[in-house]
Order: C-alpha cells, then sequence, then structure tokens
C-alpha cells in the first residue's frame, strides 16, 4: 500500500486529488493539509497543489517523492527529493507537447501562435501550460498588440466562466496553416494524472522530472 499525503487539500484539485488516493485500492491517505504542513510528514509520496510559498515550505523538509502541480513559480532546477513538477498532469497534454515540437522542427519557418482559455479565476496568464507548450519554440510575445519578429511565438490568454482549460495552437505558413488543440472537459483527469505520477516517481533518484517522464 503507498501511502499518500496531499498538500493544498482544501483547494479545487487537491480535493480531487484526495477523492483519487481515497478510491485507490493501492493507495492510502496519509495525511491531508491546507495551506500549512502538518507536524507530522510521513508518507511514501506527496501531491501538492498548493500555492508558490506553501511549494516552497514543503520542498525544504519533504523527506520523500514530491508531485506538484503549483503554478505562478519558476520550476526548481534541482532538488534533494524526487519532484515531478508540471502545470498539467493531462496525457493529451504531453502529447500535444511532442506533436505541437515535432511540428515546428519540421516547420521552423512557420509563425506559431498559441491561444489559452481558462476560468475566470485562474490567477496566472498565460497558463503554466501554455508555457510548457511553447518552451524552446522561441521568445514569447504576450497579448495582440505589435508586430511579430521571425520566430517569436504569440500567447494568448482567454478568462471567462468555469472554462477547464483549452489550448490551440497554430502554425501558420504560407497559404496554410496546422491546429493543434487540447480541450479539458474535467479536472479529474488532473487528478488522475498527479496520481498516476505518484505511483511512478516513487523509488526514483532525487531530481527534478517532467510529466512527459512519467506520462508518455
Amino acid at each position: 500500500m503507498i501511502r499518500v499525503g496531499v498538500h493544498g487539500a482544501t483547494g479545487r484539485m487537491g480535493r480531487l486529488v484526495v477523492d483519487e488516493v481515497v478510491a485507490a485500492p493501492d493507495l492510502d491517505l496519509a495525511w491531508t493539509a491546507g495551506w500549512d504542513l502538518p507536524a507530522d510528514l510521513s508518507a511514501d509520496v506527496v501531491i501538492d497543489f498548493s500555492a508558490p510559498e506553501g511549494f516552497a515550505r514543503l520542498l525544504s523538509v519533504a523527506q520523500c517523492p514530491v508531485v506538484s502541480g503549483t503554478t505562478g513559480m519558476a520550476v526548481p532546477t534541482s532538488s534533494p527529493v524526487p519532484l515531478l513538477h508540471a502545470a498539467n498532469f493531462s496525457v493529451g497534454v504531453a502529447v500535444l507537447r511532442r506533436l505541437l515540437v515535432a511540428a515546428h522542427a519540421a516547420l521552423p519557418d512557420y509563425d506559431v501562435e498559441l491561444v489559452e482559455l481558462h476560468h475566470k479565476h485562474k490567477r496566472d496568464a498565460p497558463s503554466g501550460t501554455a508555457l510548457r507548450l511553447i518552451e524552446g519554440l522561441g521568445p514569447m510575445h504576450r497579448g495582440h498588440d505589435g508586430l511579430r519578429n521571425a520566430g517569436v511565438v504569440g500567447v494568448h490568454s482567454v478568462r471567462g466562466g468555469d472554462i477547464v482549460g483549452e489550448h490551440r495552437a497554430y502554425l501558420c505558413g504560407p497559404g496554410e496553416r496546422i491546429e493543434l488543440a487540447h480541450v479539458a472537459t474535467s479536472r479529474a483527469v488532473f487528478a488522475a494524472g498527479a496520481v498516476r505520477a505518484a505511483r511512478w516517481i516513487i523509488g526514483k533518484p532525487a531530481g527534478v522530472y517532467t510529466i512527459e517522464d512519467a506520462l508518455v
């Protein structure tokens, strides 16, 4: 039985992760915490959906692997414990990233634009998922204003209603364009992906891992 601690358990994603852990026959809910940390952190793995300051506190005291979906911060480049940080735990998004990288490599002269849509309560813009999708494709230009220089990736953020998450990439060339998209219709897919990543990271050496390492 894998003992799982959940940090940020009172948040929207944290509650879904708790439900996923409780429903899994091979997992045991070791502890839950809101934005603070409990005195006893013993677990086989911790799943974190908190806030940047909460994540920093957790990583400074963690003695077991950590899987985190906390956004709005710089991702650590090293870690004293196995750490998998992802802005999005969807298998589909991991595949979208691979497709976009491959398409850009095949069509390096095509202009890349990305539009991301989320609910009106999301604090960060662009989304962490958007930043991950365009990583390495070129410098980013936010918003709709201004001409695009060659190689610059335009990123546009839309916030409204209860949109779970939608990312659409456009590769635009002379006389044609390619569209690659991922649409999430339920946050449960992210909780399931985080739990899958938690199972995967146990036993890995200390260091920083990506969602592509675990899910694809």
